[in-house]
């Protein structure tokens, strides 16, 4: 019985590098691409590579910064308006319940998990 043996894929050789991405860009985006580009001595597509760098190496979305800092600034001022003649227990308590918001808008909030009852009492 004869074997056959396949050719080799049709077309260039692998170069062994990693794949070209291509992507569509705005016209404004992209002239503030060769800006950052001119003013960091880069070519376009090294200050692509390097501007896809920055953004995922912040990690942190716009939004998640501001409610941590809402968060930071309401704190901040319930602990300069707190009753002083209150334990320490009873005014971090306090914080908590205000903090946390009242229990009517927790079904409303969007940007938190929703919890399942408790078996038999309807509460979260």
């Amino acid at each position: 019985m004869k074997t056959v043996r396949r050719k080799g894929r049709a077309g260039r050789p692998s170069t062994e590098r990693d794949p070209p991405a291509t992507t569509w860009l705005p016209t404004t985006l992209t002239a503030e691409v060769d800006a950052w580009a001119t003013a960091n001595d880069a070519t376009r597509s090294d200050a692509i590579h390097r501007l896809v760098e920055l953004g995922l190496a912040a990690g942190v979305k716009p939004a998640q910064l501001n409610a941590t800092r809402a968060k930071e600034l309401a704190a901040n001022v319930i602990d300069n308006l707190a009753d002083g003649a209150a334990s320490a227990d009873d005014r971090a308590s306090r914080k908590r319940r205000l903090l946390k918001g009242p229990e009517e808008f927790t079904e409303a909030r969007v940007d938190r998990r929703r919890q399942k009852n408790d078996e038999g009492t309807g509460r979260n």
